[in-house]
C-alpha cells in the first residue's frame, strides 16, 4: 500500500482551497494550509492549518513558501502559482500545479521562469509616475477550475498507485 499523500497549499491567494479539501477527502490525503495569516479550514483530522506568524514585525517575506519547500516530497503535491517556489518543489521531487490546473514540471519550468522574467522586466518599464502598474493576471475563471479539478484528480490518481 502506498504512502499516504500530503496536498500542500501555498493559501494565500488560492482560490481554490474548497475543492482542494473534496478531493484530498476522496483520496484520503493530507492537507496542508499553509499561509502568513489566518483561514477557516474544515475541522478534520487530515486538515491541518499552518500559519507563519513570525516575530513582531510578523512573518518573514517567504516564510510560507520556506515552509512548503522545506515539507515537500516525492508523495506531495504542492498547490502554488508561484513560479520560484515551484521550481524549488520540483527539486524536492514534489508534483506541482498551479490553482488553474497548469501543471509545473521539468520541462516546463524553465519556459515558466523566463517568462516571469520577462514580464517582471515590462511591468518595471511600465510604472506610472506613482509607481503603479495597472495589470495583472485574467480573473480566475469557471474553465480554471474545471481544469484545475481535473488535474488534481489525475494526480492524486497516478499517486494512489
Amino acid at each position: 500500500m502506498p504512502q499516504t499523500v500530503t496536498i500542500l497549499i501555498d493559501a494565500d491567494a488560492c482560490p481554490v482551497k474548497d475543492e482542494i479539501y473534496r478531493v484530498a477527502d476522496r483520496f484520503k490525503a493530507q492537507v496542508r494550509v499553509v499561509a502568513n495569516s489566518y483561514f477557516r479550514v474544515p475541522i478534520s483530522d487530515r486538515i491541518q492549518r499552518v500559519v507563519l506568524e513570525g516575530g513582531a514585525d510578523g512573518p518573514k517575506f517567504d516564510a510560507a513558501d520556506d515552509w512548503i519547500a522545506d515539507n515537500a516530497d516525492p508523495r506531495s503535491v504542492v498547490i502554488t502559482a508561484d513560479i520560484l517556489l515551484a521550481e524549488r518543489c520540483l527539486k524536492t521531487g514534489a508534483t506541482v500545479m498551479a490553482h488553474n490546473g497548469r501543471p509545473f514540471d521539468k520541462s516546463s519550468i524553465g519556459s515558466a521562469l523566463a517568462t516571469r522574467a520577462i514580464m517582471e522586466d515590462l511591468r518595471a518599464g511600465m510604472a506610472g509616475m506613482d509607481g503603479s502598474v495597472g495589470g495583472g493576471p485574467p480573473p480566475f475563471s469557471k474553465s480554471d477550475r474545471s481544469r484545475f479539478l481535473q488535474e488534481l484528480d489525475r494526480v492524486l490518481t497516478a499517486l494512489a498507485r
